[in-house]
């Protein structure tokens, strides 16, 4: 078997069509030495696609094992990103179970930001996903991103100027998705001889909703305002269904808010940045992914 340190290791990146994984192709699009990089996509469709642009990609679909072996053949490294729902438990489970069985190396997971005695539900998830792993004999790294600035285009979008936070005027830390992929790339082509049984915390500056408001409108020259809500205004707009985020998992994001809110997740609101200790490169700060997501963000500004 070829060593996961080789010169060719095999990666194989899982999500590649969600806010993470799409900029990871793009890391390993500018940047793929010493690596061979394969897509894991779930649906045709996107295997084809990536198929066309020159790229190696398999049929992977974390809620049919069945796809896991032919996928993973020849893999050294994995990048292990599931959904956003209590299924993550179960399909984390059974493709690490996998890579075991098809002598993977090194899994590079990504996860939250989480003191390791933290009681709000996904965070649990992610904690016992990260445990199993490193019970699984495989060298591993994990990554703990803070609160995705691309949440002002998605969870908390702007509409007409105006976006709501649901955690008060509570500080919380944010991390520019580019520099979670840039990280994740970095360690994928480094592999395990630098990065086995670390974790790397990505949390770059912290803002309330207020201050983020004051930066979009310094940095785009136009009228920004954020509404502060708590954990009853979050749970009502996720009842609209619009969000289409399963019940258990807004379940549990409320309990965030409530968490950030009374002090128990208070430690969301600091700075713990190791993007430039990994990448060599300063950390994307909030005016910097303003003015680099002008058109994401001043698109819904309008009408």
């Amino acid at each position: 078997m070829e060593s996961s340190s080789s010169a060719q290791a095999t990666v194989l990146v899982i999500g590649t069509t969600g806010q993470v994984g799409r900029l990871i192709v793009e890391e390993f699009d500018q940047d793929s030495a010493g690596v061979r990089v394969r897509y894991g996509a779930r649906k045709t469709e996107q295997v084809d696609k990536l198929v066309s642009e020159g790229r190696d990609a398999v049929l992977l679909d974390l809620d049919d094992p069945s796809t896991f072996a032919h996928a993973l053949h020849g893999v050294d490294r994995l990048y292990l990103l599931t959904g956003y729902t209590v299924a993550m438990l179960a399909q984390s489970k059974t493709i690490v179970d996998a890579a075991v069985k098809a002598g993977v190396q090194h899994i590079v997971h990504q996860g939250v930001f989480a003191n390791w005695d933290v009681t709000d539900p996904h965070f649990v998830w992610h904690q016992m996903i990260e445990r199993y792993i490193e019970g699984s004999g495989l060298a591993w790294t994990h990554l703990h991103p803070n609160v995705f600035m691309e949440g002002l285009s998605s969870m908390s979008r702007v509409e007409n100027g105006v976006f709501s936070v649901y955690w008060g005027e509570h500080r919380v830390g944010w991390i520019a998705a580019r520099d979670i992929a840039a990280v994740a790339a970095t360690v994928l082509r480094q592999g395990p001889d630098r990065h086995a049984g670390k974790n790397y915390w990505l949390s770059t500056e912290v803002a309330s909703g207020p201050e983020v408001a004051a930066i979009l409108s310094e940095v785009l020259g136009t009228e920004f305002r954020c509404e502060i809500g708590g954990p009853e205004d979050f749970k009502a707009s996720l009842a609209t269904g619009e969000s289409g985020v399963e019940a258990w998992y807004a379940a549990a994001g409320v309990e965030f808010t409530r968490q950030v809110i009374d002090g128990r997740m208070g430690y969301i609101g600091t700075v713990r940045d190791d993007v430039e200790f990994v990448t060599g490169r300063p950390s994307i700060t909030l005016r910097q992914w303003a003015a680099q997501n002008r058109d994401l963000v001043s698109g819904s500004t309008t009408g």
